[in-house]
């Protein structure tokens, strides 16, 4: 008898966990939703200043991009090391990862509780050369000043940022698989039916829009793709149109008609 309880319990427990997570953050969202209003002109003021992506928006999908911003940043501890804390710094680190996740449901990297913001390059490990940001099970870690170079365009076809979270969202649906996005998964296998072929060739010398570092291995050649899938579009479409074309669809959005996005989860 006692067993059959149990087991009735557990099962009970399976079947509703799914209904009873949503209700929670449908109700968690909308609570949040109340407070993100009190805060939406701040967000707009300082990511309109710093990212051009997120001005090329119709009005409802900036309104989305800054509740997901503001989740985003709730969601996350920002730890700072060796430079000075402004109010900019989380806001902007969390609209660059809406930008890459802005037409998948799933963005917020749960797995992910703390990001690491330090002032310059950095040396992790064993490695002799300096990094500008990784991420490993411990958290994101982002170097302030390529950062902003980034978002500024100092580099062309560099974005720092926008790599990290490249890594950060492969991270999470395939390492950790604490946050999949069944789109993402699913077109993923599409994807690198192009993107192999691509990297493979780089192995072997090949040279291309991307930069060299992609040929390090297939988890860069994804994040340097993401960097200038969105800083470089129309020169990608039109050198790598078959990269170019299955990242629209991965992402599901396309940087250049970037304002017709027509749905995006909240």
């Amino acid at each position: 008898m006692e067993v059959s309880i149990i087991f009735l319990v557990v099962f009970v427990v399976i079947v509703l966990q799914g209904p009873l997570i949503k209700c929670y953050n449908y109700l968690y969202e909308k609570r949040q939703y109340k407070l993100f209003l009190g805060q939406e002109t701040v967000y707009h003021a300082i990511v309109s200043q710093h990212l051009k992506y997120y001005n090329r928006l119709n009005q409802e999908n900036q309104h989305k991009f800054l509740f997901r911003t503001y989740l985003f940043k709730k969601a996350k501890k920002f730890h700072y090391i060796e430079v000075e804390e402004n109010a900019n710094m989380p806001i902007l680190i969390s609209a660059t990862a809406v930008q890459l996740t802005l037409g998948l449901e799933k963005y917020q990297f749960n797995f992910f509780r703390d990001i690491y913001v330090l002032k310059h390059d950095y040396h992790y490990g064993f490695y002799s050369r300096p990094f500008e940001g990784h991420v490993d099970h411990s958290g994101i870690y982002l170097s302030w000043d390529k950062f902003m170079k980034g978002l500024r365009g100092d580099t062309p076809n560099c974005n720092m940022g926008l790599h990290e979270m490249g890594h950060a969202l492969a991270y999470v649906n395939f390492i950790s698989q604490t946050e999949e996005d069944k789109h993402f998964k699913k077109e993923w296998t599409n994807f690198s039916k192009v993107a192999r072929p691509i990297f493979e060739s780089m192995r072997q010398g090949a040279k291309n829009l991307l930069d060299d570092y992609a040929g390090t291995n297939y988890q860069e050649f994804w994040a340097v793709s993401v960097e200038v899938f969105f800083e470089n579009p129309v020169r990608m479409r039109h050198e790598m149109p078959e990269l170019y074309n299955a990242m629209t669809t991965l992402l599901r959005q396309d940087p250049i008609t970037i304002s017709s996005i027509k749905k995006l989860a909240a």
